[in-house]
Formats: C-alpha cells, sequence, structure tokens
C-alpha cells in the first residue's frame, strides 16, 4: 500500500492507484473534497499525517511526501512521526525544491520554510532508524535557465507567473518541449535509486531522497533541537 502524504487534489495518489492500493491524506478539507470528485475509486483521508491514518500507518509499503516538508516549520518532528509510524521494511519517499540561492518571491508566495541542501535535508532523519537508499538532484536539465530567471525576477523585484509565483502554463508547443526535456531525466534516477546513488549532480530545481525504515525506537527530536546540537558540534 501507497501513502501519498500531503496529497493535495489527488493527482499523484490517482496515478498510484493504478498499479497499488493508495491511500491520499491532507490536512486541506477543500483538497479533498475536489480529489474525491476527481478521482472517485480512490480513498481519500481528511487530517493530519500520521495520527489520522490509523492502523493504515503501519500497514504502508512505501509513504510518499512530496513537496510537502518545506512547508512545515518543524519538518523534523515531522518526519519523526512519520518514521515512529512505519513498520520496519517500509518506505519513504521525499521530494523537496532545492538550492538557496533559488530563492524569490516564488517560494515565499506557497508558503515555503526553506529550500534544501543535500546536507539540510539529510538532517531531517539524521539520528532516526532509516536507511538512505538514494538522494539525488532532478530537474537537473533545467537548472541554468530557472537559476537565470530567478537571479533577474529577484534584480527586478517580480514574478514570473501568476499571484506571486513563477508558474505560468506556456504556449502548447514549448510546454511539450520541456516536458520531454524533464521525462527525459527518469531514467537516471532509476538508475540512482538502483544503484543506491547517494552523490549525484551537484545542481538540480528539487531533490529526491529515499530512505528504509530500520528496526529500533524513534527518538522524537524537534528542528530548534537538531540545529542546537549542530551548533554545539
Amino acid at each position: 500500500m501507497v501513502v501519498d502524504v500531503g496529497c493535495g487534489t489527488g493527482a499523484n495518489a490517482a496515478a498510484f492507484a493504478r498499479n497499488y492500493r493508495c491511500v491520499g491524506i491532507d490536512v486541506s478539507q477543500e483538497a479533498i473534497d475536489a480529489a474525491k470528485k476527481r478521482f472517485p475509486g480512490v480513498e481519500f483521508i481528511c487530517g493530519a499525517a500520521p495520527g489520522a491514518l490509523g492502523e493504515l500507518a503501519g500497514q504502508a509499503d512505501l509513504f510518499v511526501v512530496s513537496d510537502v516538508i518545506e512547508h512545515i516549520g518543524d519538518d523534523i518532528g515531522f518526519v519523526s512521526d512519520l518514521v515512529k509510524a512505519m513498520r520496519p521494511g517500509a518506505f519513504l519517499l521525499i521530494t523537496v525544491p532545492a538550492d538557496p540561492d533559488l530563492w524569490t518571491q516564488h517560494d515565499e508566495s506557497f508558503g515555503h520554510f526553506r529550500r534544501y541542501l543535500p546536507d539540510t535535508l539529510r538532517d531531517v532523519w539524521s539520528g532516526l532508524p532509516v536507511t538512505e537508499v538514494v538522494l539525488a538532484a532532478f530537474n537537473t536539465r533545467l537548472y541554468g535557465a530557472i537559476k537565470a530567471v530567478r537571479f533577474l525576477n529577484r534584480k527586478l523585484g517580480r514574478t514570473s507567473g501568476a499571484a506571486g509565483t513563477d508558474f505560468a502554463m506556456p504556449l502548447a508547443p514549448i510546454n511539450g518541449a520541456l516536458t520531454r526535456v524533464l521525462a527525459g531525466e527518469s531514467g537516471r534516477l532509476v538508475e540512482a535509486l538502483r544503484s543506491n546513488e547517494r552523490n549525484g549532480p551537484a545542481r538540480g530545481v528539487s531533490l529526491v531522497a529515499v530512505l528504509r525504515r530500520d528496526s529500533g525506537a524513534v527518538t522524537r527530536r524537534s528542528r530548534s533541537e537538531q540545529l542546537q546540537l549542530k551548533s554545539q558540534g
């Protein structure tokens, strides 16, 4: 079973549900109502993970946390709670926006607390009973262009899209070309997973990590406690 944490309006959960039992969970009732209408054959729960999942948390083979923890002040405590609820052998997939140098109004408009580097992402699960299977950058091919646009936007005090974000739908031919460029990275990411890659390309717009839950108890640690320990060490 796959659990999509922070599923929004359900598109990712529905994609997983084509081949696996999938449960989507989100704290937004509005998003869950929309997800149920869009994908009536998929199970959706309104609430905070892992508590609102109940016994389902311990049955999951994979938790997907896609572009979620950057929205959470205590990302370390949140991941600690998820790992505590996971059964040994289950997997946790996390994606996050990468590189603080890409920070712009776009991030603030989306309610981001941070963008991550590989080492700062590893801080999130430091000390937890998990094995890092893979940590790699993605959206690497468009990194240079995106960084240039973000740099220009910061200088001009603007964004490139609607509602204070850089999201805008390009013309269909351009959108198709960009889709192919991004999709072309899938082979490298699959190979990174197969080879347990931990030091992939240095630059990417996003990072992806896959963790395997080991046996052992979880000692919950908050972001403030983790930062305090780092400053002392």
